[in-house]
């Protein structure tokens, strides 16, 4: 009975087992021959040991042809079978069934080991590989150059240069170094790892006659933006008579020539790839058409485009990318209709290079016309796409759709799209949703980049939060970017703290051109000429050689000083580096000139430049004007509008300040007309200084008219008036504009003050005069001078209340000097008060003991009273401390 049950059990089993083994035989349909030449069916598992029998399997089919190696022990004894099937796994990206197969092989070979590690890499598995290589190593196998190679692959996906090095050493102890497959490896390593001149080492080592070797070094150096050592190694090369460049080489040169823009090296190589048959190579090609479109030779990159007997999506999208460059939109749109219309594919490259196209103004239409279409295609919510369409309409002005696209975004994680959207706030001045959002993604847990920390910084204005965010750029690390490190010490020297910006400067590891010029602008435009002076000495030191944005700061600086012959030398020094006047440094250096007070050099040095810009044209026409060379200036004024360039405010103001001191009423009511005309006249800078143009002409009702056009008027344009009125005896009306100006929100400065007091002086209040001095320092914190004490005297002497004025005088809270003494006395010989007219001139002469006006004044007021005696002791007196008075003369 047992047997029975027993022999039924096995029977059982083995039918389940021959219907399993069948049906998997029916599963695994084998693509390749399935009979010899003499007719005879092959074995199935004669076909699983061919290797071309498994190549192009499905994952079911593998796993098919697994279990048929297991079941038949082939698996067991034929490592050959096994190895193939490891690979057929690689090759369907399943290397966790990969590495449970080599686990059940027992006799593995150094193929197996190198079919795993290749695996690894296939699927993307790099530290996997790299833990294969270390096995293999400490099991003590002889290793070959697949496997150097494998690993080294590994290392280069890695960027793990130091693993790298490792596995160079055995390469070297191992004598596998001449192999142009390890090699190759080990420059791939170095490139992706930026050190473009180990891997030139690694070429130079030996003579290497590889083409593969060669191009690896070309290809890396290209990805690292070292182009022009790219074009050094081809050219040797070439120069080599047993290594004949390839295809991926020209594509690799063509790429390098287009980034530096030697469209006449790129055409002889054009030449080249004609004579060796590569230009119908699609990659050649596509480098080809590249190459003539970022040299803005459109006509031959189409030319070239239409020659290709096959194009991809890149070189598509590559002439696009030209018409971009170019400025002509309308014919990058073109040649995306064309690619719709033969039904070319379109990725998300191609979108952002039209989008590219469309972000000016007068190409609205036709970008929402792409944005509809976008939506359509499916690629509304991809990444590039979505960075591109928030630059497009930044740029644009429409902000709010940038906006609209950012939060339609389906991943907000990814970095690159906050950093597109706080640029897009940033560059359109919507600074406050800019500081909102980067607050928002620190809250989210997104980590910003340096694009991102280097746009904030950018905008801020505040201290209290330009700290905050220098702390927190320091905590994530971002600080050590030389470009984060430049930004936060413009946004100290912008906020005026220029310690800080100093201390971050010393603290930066490695100082690029922007560092050094925004620091050295930081001291120029801070009132710190000196230190930026010294500052670019010691980059000299540093051996760092300066470009043209440096010059110009540095020249900058020497205008502030000013120093001529400290910038005679600097413009030496720019000659000598190879900066001519034609350049831009031209207006810097006519700046400069003008400041210092050489217009004769600065007129010649603005003669030669060909292409004057309004700075160089506005920075000599006002250094005349300032002078008071009118004639000239008006002279290069005229020339300046017959040239076409815009005058701006600070041309004109300083016209309009020159004919105010030199008395020019009627060329200064022609320039009026023009500033009408072109409609700056309501600017506050050039309304400011027609209105204290119009006060010395003596035409208050010009000033008032000219005040009242003033839109959004400024603390100059309100003190100007108020000293005008001030003047012109009307210290009512001066009054109240002052209250006028304090309800606009205002606030007085010194400046304002004096005109304030001279004010209450010419209309005798001298109530309201006390009160206004007691309110600077109480409600402003403004500290009172000589010139409004000086004042306050005034005022007490016009009212005839002299012995107050000379109480005022002694509780002074600082010494007073002679100004506010001669007030004194010009107010005693008004008023007929002989005494103390004489002690106020003696403190005159103890202050300026060589002023012959006070010993005149004194003598004169001795002679009003009849004290002749004390007359003749004063002009004796003069005789002895060698004090002579000037004779009076007159152009009349």
């Amino acid at each position: 009975m047992n047997g029975t049950i027993t022999h039924s059990f096995k029977h059982n089993n083995l039918f389940r087992l021959r219907r399993k083994f069948t049906s998997s035989v029916a599963l695994f349909e084998i693509p390749a021959i399935e009979y010899t030449e003499n007719g005879s069916q092959l074995n199935p598992l004669h076909m699983l040991i061919n290797p071309a029998n498994l190549r192009g399997l499905t994952l079911t089919q593998t796993k098919v042809a697994h279990a048929l190696l297991l079941k038949t022990h082939v698996l067991y004894s034929n490592i050959y079978a096994a190895n193939n099937l490891l690979d057929s796994y690689s090759e369907s990206s399943r290397m966790d069934c990969a590495f449970k197969l080599f686990d059940e092989i027992p006799l593995r070979n150094l193929v197996t080991w190198n079919l795993m590690i290749q695996g690894c890499n296939k699927n993307f598995l790099f530290d996997d590989a790299w833990r294969v290589f270390f096995r293999i190593h400490n099991m003590g196998l002889v290793m070959d150059e697949f496997t150097y190679g494998s690993v080294l692959s590994a290392c280069g996906a890695l960027e793990h240069v130091a693993r790298g090095e490792q596995v160079y050493g055995l390469v070297m102890k191992n004598g596998f170094f001449l192999n142009g497959y390890v090699r190759a490896g080990m420059i791939d390593l170095f490139t992706k790892s930026s050190r473009v001149e180990d891997a030139l080492k690694v070429l130079y080592d030996v003579q290497c006659e590889n083409v593969v070797t060669w191009n690896a070094v070309v290809s890396g150096a290209v990805k690292n933006n070292d182009n022009l050592v790219a074009l050094g190694i081809f050219s040797q090369m070439c120069r080599h008579s047993s290594l004949s460049p390839n295809a991926f080489t020209f594509s690799s040169v063509l790429t390098a020539c287009a980034a530096v823009h030697e469209l006449e090296l790129g055409k002889s190589i054009h030449g080249r790839v004609i004579k060796c048959g590569n230009e119908a190579d699609i990659f050649v090609g596509t480098s080809i058409v590249d190459l003539y479109a970022k040299s803005e030779s459109m006509c031959d990159a189409v030319k070239q485009f239409k020659l290709m007997p096959m194009r991809n999506v890149v070189s598509w999208t590559a002439v696009i990318s030209g018409f971009v460059q170019k400025g002509d939109s309308a014919s990058a749109v073109r040649v995306l209709n064309d690619m719709q219309k033969m039904g070319e594919e379109i990725n998300n490259f191609t979108v952002s290079s039209v989008l590219a196209a469309c972000a000016n103004p007068s190409m609205f239409g036709e970008a929402l016309q792409i944005h509809c279409w976008i939506v359509k295609i499916g690629l509304y919510l991809d990444p590039v796409v979505k960075t591109s369409l928030i630059n497009m309409y930044s740029k644009i002005g429409d902000i709010n759709s940038s906006e609209l696209a950012f939060f339609e975004s389906r991943d907000l994680k990814q970095v690159g799209i906050w950093a597109n959207m706080i640029s897009a706030f940033a560059q359109n001045e919507v600074y406050e949703k800019a500081i909102v959002l980067f607050q928002r993604m620190l809250k989210e847990g997104i980590k910003p980049d340096k694009f991102i920390a280097s746009s904030i910084l950018s905008i801020i204005d505040s201290l209290t939060l330009g700290r905050q965010v220098h702390g927190y750029i320091l905590k994530v690390g971002l600080v050590s970017d030389v470009s984060v490190g430049s930004s936060v010490l413009t946004m100290y020297s912008k906020c005026g703290n220029l310690e800080e910006s100093l201390k971050s400067f010393e603290q930066l590891e490695r100082k690029d051109k922007v560092s050094w010029t925004s620091m050295i602008a930081g001291f120029a435009e801070h009132g710190h000429a000196d230190k930026a002076i010294q500052l670019f000495s010691e980059m000299r030191f540093e051996e760092f050689v300066p470009d043209e944005m440096i010059l110009i700061a540095v020249l900058t600086a020497c205008s502030v000083l000013p120093s001529l012959k400290l910038g005679r030398e600097l413009h030496g020094f720019a000659l000598r580096c190879g900066f001519s006047e034609r350049t831009v440094i031209g207006g810097a250096v006519v700046n400069m000139y003008t400041k210092c007070g050489d217009l004769n050099s600065a007129n010649i040095v603005f003669q030669k430049i060909p292409l004057k810009d309004k700075v160089s044209w506005s920075s000599l026409v006002s250094g005349f004007a300032q002078r008071g060379h009118i004639e000239e200036a008006f002279h290069l004024f005229e020339e300046m509008l017959l040239s076409d360039i815009s005058v701006d405010a600070f041309t004109l103001s300083s016209l309009i300040r020159a004919l105010a001191i030199s008395n020019k009423p009627t060329v200064g009511t022609h320039l009026h007309a023009h500033i009408i005309k072109t409609g700056l006249e309501s600017e506050p800078s050039i309304g400011s200084c027609l209105v204290m143009m119009y006060s010395k002409c003596g035409s208050i009702d010009d000033c008032d008219k000219v005040f009242q056009g003033i839109r959004n008027r400024d603390l100059v344009s309100w003190t100007t008036i108020i000293a005008s009125y001030a003047h012109h005896g009307k210290g009512s009306d001066a009054l109240h504009i002052f209250d006028l100006m304090k309800k606009s929100g205002i606030e007085p400065d010194d400046v304002t003050f004096v005109g304030v007091l001279s004010a209450c002086s010419y209309a005798g209040l001298v109530e309201e005069g006390y009160i206004h001095l007691s309110s600077m320092f109480k409600d402003y914190g403004i500290h009172p001078g000589y010139k409004h004490y000086t004042c306050m005297v005034d005022l007490l002497g016009r009212a005839g209340r002299i012995e107050e004025a000379e109480r005022f005088i002694l509780n002074m809270p600082i010494e007073p000097d002679s100004s506010v003494w001669e007030t004194l006395l010009a107010a005693c010989k008004v008023h007929g008060n002989h005494e103390l007219g004489k002690v106020a001139a003696e403190k005159i002469m103890e202050l300026q003991p060589s002023d012959a006006g006070v010993f005149i004044s004194l003598s004169n007021l001795c002679a009003d009273a009849g004290e002749w005696e004390h007359v003749m002791k004063i002009r004796g007196s003069m005789e002895e401390s060698g004090v002579r008075k000037e004779p009076g003369w007159s152009s009349v």
